[in-house]
């Protein structure tokens, strides 16, 4: 079955191959785009997170800046993605005891032709996967889960919420 052309695969060229999408006639808009996700664990390793007692160091503040860089690297990990000059990065964690866990929320705006989605979405998944990395030795059943995105403004698709 061929797409009709209002269902054409922006990824895909003529030939079948992959290609990354042509943006530049598009207009620069703000944007911005909400990811979040969260990653369970024991009650002991959340609480050697919570007290600041891991053995690697500060767990959240290594998330924090592993997501924020992973943001910037999207382009580098996901092969269609197009570079963005990145305006603001945020990502923040928090320790939940009810999982128990953390949970992050990842923030990416720029101005400009493409939107940020992915770089948040990278965010967010970077950032649980270093809480991983700095808490394995303490706990390898951890489980990251629900990594989503909330939220997106600008472009010409518009706004987008999750219900």
């Amino acid at each position: 079955m061929s797409p009709s052309s209002g269902d054409r695969l922006t990824h895909v060229a003529g030939d079948g191959t992959a290609r990354m999408v042509d943006v530049s006639a598009k207009p620069d808009s703000a944007r911005m785009a909400r990811a979040s996700g969260w990653i369970s664990m024991s009650r002991t390793t959340h609480d050697a997170i919570a007290a600041n007692a891991v053995k690697k160091g500060d767990v959240l503040a290594v998330a924090r800046l592993a997501g924020i860089m992973a943001a910037k690297r999207t382009a580098d990990l996901i092969p269609l993605c197009h570079p963005l000059a990145l305006t603001d990065v945020s990502v923040e964690l928090t320790t939940d005891a009810r999982l128990p866990g953390v949970r992050v929320e990842a923030v990416a705006r720029n101005v400009g032709k493409t939107g940020v989605e992915m770089e948040a979405l990278t965010a967010a998944s970077i950032a649980l996967l270093t809480v991983y990395d700095m808490a394995k030795a303490m706990d390898r059943s951890m489980l990251i889960g629900d990594i989503s995105l909330v939220e997106k403004s600008g472009g010409v698709s518009g706004d987008f919420a999750r219900g």
